[in-house]
């Protein structure tokens, strides 16, 4: 079977690099079509991976279009990358809430900033996902856009579609235990369980030893110590006998009194720690480059590809085992239909997902604890919010979004904020009421 790929948000810095790379690593025989409705960033895209294809001579065929509909048909495969409004719009998502005294260093995922790109990204999500089912409803649907909790939700309530959400964040974690347990990297085995971005390891092995004494031990060790990397995921480690990913950088926004006033170990998130503005900063640099090499006469070298993959490959090799039915098992994130008893039905959750049947399917998990499930419970409510909020779009919805997350003091506050915020993005939000 050649599959036919289809990558929407085709102009992504980050992604798009990372899953051609991966893509011709693997060999497989496809189609790559590529979509983004701004005709420099996909003439961007379409060139640079061009010149990838080459530089590995690959028989991948490449396509590119503005129109998403105009690739769909005949599409076996499709992966989200979107991104609306770019870095200039989540700048705002930003910035804008550090007025009233709330400081992010992502501003993705939750928060002030994550409650307004949810706002103005899950109606585009909801019309792609309507584009996807009108032109290739037998198509793999695979979503790497934040934030993704409500993404995958929103796209699931408003159409039905079985979108997969897919995260590098629990793959990396994983490597990032291994070195703090002195392990061979791909050696640990462990659970992980949440929502993208807060998502608990709860079991943690190697070779059949249980490992979580010793990362425990090793959390009570560094405990109040100075210097420790991710104290503050250490320290929940500390308190709730479980390690959570993403580490602190996107860890810490589930947690609001750390963002007001950005107080994290003597230091301002955001500003001192995780700058927000070098996270801009390098993501025009990273478009620049591409803008650069894609435009250059010069070929891609081989050192070219040891800098982009191993980051987004999950996706390639989930679309690999899913047509050759291998039971792998994957990080994902997907409904709750039973598999964490006590997390919110329905609720989009990380957690293991194993290919069964050319499908990938969650595994059957034992209930959390209760204090596991405590840090979690408010946020799918949240998600329930701000999803109704952009379904309806609703001004009104959105202010209770901003109000449950709890990083704005007052219902007064909120309000201010979210006229600020939406006047801000108008142009994504032009029928908001």
């Amino acid at each position: 079977m050649r599959e036919k790929i289809v990558l929407v948000g085709a102009g992504s810095v980050s992604f798009t690099r990372g899953l051609v790379s991966d893509l011709l690593r693997s060999g497989m025989e496809a189609e790559l079509a590529l979509a983004d409705p701004s005709p420099e960033a996909l003439d961007t895209a379409e060139k640079l991976s061009a010149k990838m294809i080459q530089a590995k001579g690959s028989t991948v065929r490449l396509s590119a279009s503005t129109s998403l509909r105009d690739v769909l048909p005949g599409a076996t495969a499709i992966i989200c990358t979107v991104g609306v409004g770019g870095r200039r719009a989540w700048e705002l998502d930003v910035l804008i809430p550090r007025k009233y005294g709330v400081f992010q260093p992502v501003g993705d995922t939750c928060a002030p900033g994550g409650t307004s790109r949810a706002f103005r990204m899950i109606p585009a999500m909801v019309r792609i996902a309507e584009d996807v089912l009108d032109l290739a409803p037998e198509a793999l649907f695979f979503n790497y856009s934040n934030p993704m909790s409500p993404v995958c939700r929103g796209i699931r309530k408003a159409t039905g579609a079985n979108v997969i959400g897919l995260c590098h964040g629990v793959f990396g974690v994983a490597h990032y235990l291994e070195g703090a347990l002195s392990l061979d990297r791909n050696s640990l085995d462990y659970n992980a369980l949440g929502i993208n971005h807060f998502t608990w390891f709860t079991e943690v092995r190697a070779d059949g030893r249980d490992l979580m004494p010793k990362l425990r031990d090793m959390a009570a060790e560094r405990f109040g110590q100075g210097g420790t990397d991710s104290p503050f995921s250490w320290e929940l480690l500390h308190t709730f006998g479980a390690f959570p990913a993403v580490l602190d950088r996107h860890v810490s926004e589930f947690f609001p009194p750390l963002l007001r006033e950005g107080a994290y170990y003597g230091k301002t998130l955001g500003v001192d720690v995780f700058r927000f503005e070098d996270t801009i900063a390098g993501g025009d640099r990273g478009y620049a480059d591409m803008r650069e090499r894609a435009h250059s006469k010069e070929p891609l070298g081989e050192d070219y590809f040891r800098q982009f993959g191993g980051e987004h490959e999950q996706v390639i090799e989930i679309i690999a085992c899913i047509r050759a039915n291998r039971r792998v098992v994957f990080s994902a994130n997907l409904p709750n239909t039973g598999q964490v008893p006590n997390l919110q039905s329905d609720a989009v959750i990380e957690c293991p997902a194993v290919v069964d049947g050319g499908i990938l399917r969650p595994l059957a998990q034992t209930p959390m604890s209760p204090g596991l499930a405590g840090t979690l419970a408010t946020r799918f409510q949240w998600v329930e919010t701000i999803v109704d909020a952009a379904l309806k779009r609703s001004r009104e919805k959105f202010v209770q979004a901003l109000v449950l997350d709890g990083c704005v003091d007052t219902p007064a506050a909120a309000a201010k904020m979210a006229d600020e915020l939406i006047a801000a993005q108008a142009r994504f939000l032009p029928d908001v009421r």
